[in-house]
């Protein structure tokens, strides 16, 4: 059902494989409709530029999964850490989660995703070990979280400490469930996990 199928000669993209770029142009085009009907949100080219190059590679990530393997849980597992990673991204970049976006202490979620991409690197994206690499970026994001609560980071912050409680949770859930994806897909047969 999602295999593609010919037509004159040429192959269709199945819709599953389609469906991230075609969520991403609507994402990079929905500040642009906003900012025609309000002047709360007022986006300049960076902004797009950054937002686009962000989609354009999350797109790119999971693209390069689903042609790496045939494994449903895979490639649900790469599209939750893609999400996850983008959003941690995103919201560091616009608001930031410690405090402001210009607070230094924001830099330290860049080592879970650091964990994460190395990590993945290390293990060669073999499912049994992404799913351990995933449950270490959920306790690097937890740990993150204690440090921020421990030594006060952003505490001038109006939300304090509920946001990083609250956002911890919520990006280790995320790993957690990335991990518990990737931990299914290494129970699949290696016949259905790996496609040319």
């Amino acid at each position: 059902m999602a295999a593609g199928a010919d037509n004159s000669g040429g192959q269709h993209r199945p819709l599953w494989r389609m469906a991230p770029w075609m969520i991403a142009a609507l994402l990079l085009l929905l500040p642009l409709a906003a900012m025609l009907f309000t002047d709360e949100i007022d986006w300049d080219e960076t902004d797009f530029i950054v937002f686009g190059a962000m989609l354009f590679g999350a797109c790119g990530v999971y693209e390069l999964a689903a042609r790496m393997t045939g494994s449903t849980a895979y490639r649900a597992a790469v599209g939750v850490a893609v999400v996850a990673a983008f959003i941690l991204i995103w919201m560091n970049l616009a608001v930031g989660i410690i405090g402001s976006e210009d607070n230094p202490a924001n830099l330290m979620y860049a080592g879970v995703l650091a964990l994460a991409l190395l990590g993945s690197l290390i293990v060669r994206f073999r499912p049994h070990r992404m799913a351990q690499v995933f449950i270490a970026t959920a306790l690097a994001q937890v740990l993150v979280g204690i440090i921020a609560l421990s030594a006060g980071l952003g505490s001038t912050g109006a939300n304090w400490p509920r946001v990083i409680v609250v956002l911890t949770g919520f990006f280790s859930a995320l790993w957690l469930l990335s991990a518990w994806l990737f931990r299914r897909a290494a129970r699949e047969p290696t016949s259905a996990s790996s496609t040319p």
